[in-house]
């Protein structure tokens, strides 16, 4: 069985949730921290060596006061991340443990996420190298100018919105890690693909939301309600369509 490391990134500024007590990814959901539900769907995994939480250096006084003891009983490893998202990951990728054969990237605050979810962007990285979870675009997108005026209707025929887990083999990322050069990704899919390494799609859900804004609380609380249970025991298909990636 193939081992991975999961990366949770959690030192953005959380600029947009607007909550003078909360960053989103230490923000109380359905009784326990964001973060907490995100680490639990890797934790008790055969398949995951270790998982990584990357903090905010201003961040560590007040996570450790709340969460020590939750790092020590899960033996989750805790690293300061830098200013851009890539500083992050790329801080938690030089605390990888060498048994990992794969890197799992997974936003923190993306708490609503299904066994199943994993078991399908897993395989898939696991044959190609690199497989991220997607879903096809669905509303009707504008280009627009600055001054607010539609430029035009963009084509949505090939455009899917990425997610997390993100997961490559560790030679790939860290060979895209190394080309960076100081490019700010937006996603770790962003930064394999610079370095001509083709990323799978595996169809995800909507239901897998990342909390953005505080609203995003209250809908990811009823997400989590209906998230699929089972694991799925057919053929893992990275394009498989069917109700309960819906």
């Amino acid at each position: 069985m193939a081992q991975h490391a999961v990366i949770l990134p959690a030192a953005g500024r959380s600029s947009r949730f607007h909550d003078k007590y909360y960053k989103k990814p230490f923000a109380p959901l359905a009784n326990r921290a964001v973060w907490l539900h995100s680490a639990e769907r890797f934790l008790n995994r055969a398949d995951v060596a270790q998982l990584i939480l990357v903090i905010g250096r201003e961040d560590r006084d007040d996570f450790n006061a709340k969460f020590a003891s939750n790092v020590a009983i899960l033996g989750i490893d805790v690293v300061e991340g830098g200013a851009q998202r890539s500083d992050s990951v790329e801080a938690a990728l030089a605390r990888v443990k060498p048994e990992a054969e794969f890197v799992c990237v997974h936003d923190a605050a993306r708490p609503c996420l299904a066994d199943v979810w994993i078991d399908h962007v897993f395989e898939a990285a696991e044959k190609s190298g690199a497989a991220i979870l997607a879903v096809p675009v669905a509303g009707t997108l504008k280009r627009v100018k600055s001054d607010r005026r539609i430029e035009e209707t963009v084509d949505r025929g090939d455009l899917w919105e990425a997610q997390t887990p993100q997961v490559f083999r560790r030679e790939v990322l860290l060979e895209a890690y190394a080309k960076r050069n100081g490019f700010s990704a937006t996603d770790d899919a962003q930064l394999v693909e610079r370095i001509g390494h083709a990323v799978t799609v595996v169809l995800g859900s909507r239901a897998n939301i990342k909390i953005t804004t505080r609203d995003d609380l209250r809908l990811a609380e009823q997400a989590m309600k209906a998230l699929p249970k089972p694991k799925f025991d057919g053929p893992i298909h990275p394009f498989a369509d069917d109700d309960m990636w819906r």
